[in-house]
């Protein structure tokens, strides 16, 4: 993985746990209780770590183990906010909480507009790429109440835009028309042995679908939920905007074929 990946990997002993205190959830198959947006869980120890992090399956908190904040939580603690942590620093709390939010969704496009420029099969598209992904960068270097009050929506939008462009690139090289599952409810579906080479399932919900055996080659699968899906035997090689905490939410084996970026979740099957 290039440097640049790298930096957008999370790293949770420079963080001050802040994946564990900012978002929400409430009690469902992935999380056994609900806790409140800017509420510490009551796992969090006083040294920001998880006090059940090697159980957090068995303890019922399947969508912490899928949660990625792609590298903004050290990104907020340690350049945003200097190394003040919340619990020293109260008053910086909320703002902290609500900018890391922010910095999340940013990272998370940095990581696809990082994949994109990868792709030779984008490389018309480089030179917007590059300067999409160097004007996201600045804005995660900007003041926390910058941060905070920045129009993240309007920004995802126009960088979606780059992005969707990018992908008909990649998938032209299928040879043929594919198929566009864009937001689907795909919920449950039997899609065993399914041809999707090239398909886009850009936010499509696969939730607990069977797509073992499938074939996902160059597939668009930004934003898609994999919560249960069965990946066993499928090939995902060439599929763009696929991250590993997709693949986490997922079921799988030793036969499930994966880019070279992401690694076989240590649950699945072997």
């Amino acid at each position: 993985m290039g440097k640049d990946r790298l930096s957008l990997q999370a790293d949770c002993e420079r963080c001050f746990g802040l994946c564990c205190v900012a978002p929400a959830f409430l009690a469902s198959a992935d999380f056994p209780i609900d806790k409140k947006a800017g509420h510490a869980c009551h796992h969090l120890q006083a040294d920001f770590r998880c006090g059940i992090h090697e159980n957090l399956r068995q303890h019922g908190f399947q969508g912490c183990t899928v949660y990625d904040c792609f590298g903004a939580g050290q990104k907020v603690a340690q350049l945003t906010f200097g190394g003040r942590d919340w619990r020293r620093a109260p008053r910086t709390a909320k703002q902290m909480f609500e900018v890391f939010l922010v910095m999340r969704q940013l990272h998370e496009l940095l990581w696809y507009l990082t994949e994109a420029l990868i792709r030779q099969e984008a490389a018309p598209l480089h030179g917007e790429l590059s300067l999409a992904l160097d004007h996201t960068e600045r804005l995660t270097r900007a003041s926390s109440a910058s941060l905070a009050n920045l129009d993240v929506a309007q920004h995802r939008r126009e960088v979606s835009i780059l992005l969707r462009r990018a992908s008909e690139l990649v998938r032209a090289q299928v040879g043929r028309p594919t198929k566009d599952h864009s937001r689907a409810d795909l919920i449950g579906a039997d899609l065993i042995g399914a041809d999707l080479r090239g398909a886009t399932l850009r936010g499509a919900s696969l939730i607990g679908s069977d797509l073992s055996q499938a074939d996902l080659r160059f597939a668009d699968l930004i934003g898609a939920d994999f919560r249960a899906a069965d990946l066993s035997g499928a090939d995902l090689t060439g599929c763009i905007f696929l991250t590993q905490s997709q693949l986490n939410a997922a079921r799988g084996d030793a036969d499930t074929q994966l880019p070279t970026s992401l690694s076989r979740p240590a649950h699945w099957r072997t």
